[in-house]
């Protein structure tokens, strides 16, 4: 761990599988025990920069689904309004 450590930092193109699997590596390595402090608080920051870096790719994912969902529904209602023309004004069938 004294040496240097270029895959320790999360990159910024980094994929979510490969984010998610160096997080599960390190909550293997912290809960391995054997570890010094310093060690283990280093490979406990990582793991939070990871968890984060996994987080906002899934949200990124999530908003992404989120907006073809509304597209779609607006696509699918344009074609819904045309095949079934207006009939708002036959649906108030009030027994009053």
């Amino acid at each position: 761990m004294a040496g240097k450590s270029t895959d320790d930092k999360p990159d910024e193109k980094q994929t979510f599988e490969a984010a998610y699997q160096q997080l599960e590596d390190t909550v293997q390595a912290l809960e391995s025990g054997g570890l010094s402090l310093d060690q283990a608080t280093k490979l406990y920051e990582e793991g939070t920069k990871l968890a984060k870096a996994c987080n906002e790719l899934l949200n990124a994912a999530e908003l992404r689904i989120s907006r073809l969902q509304t597209s779609v529904g607006e696509q699918m209602r344009f074609i819904d309004g045309d095949s079934n023309g207006d009939d708002d004004s036959d649906d108030d069938d009030d027994p009053d």
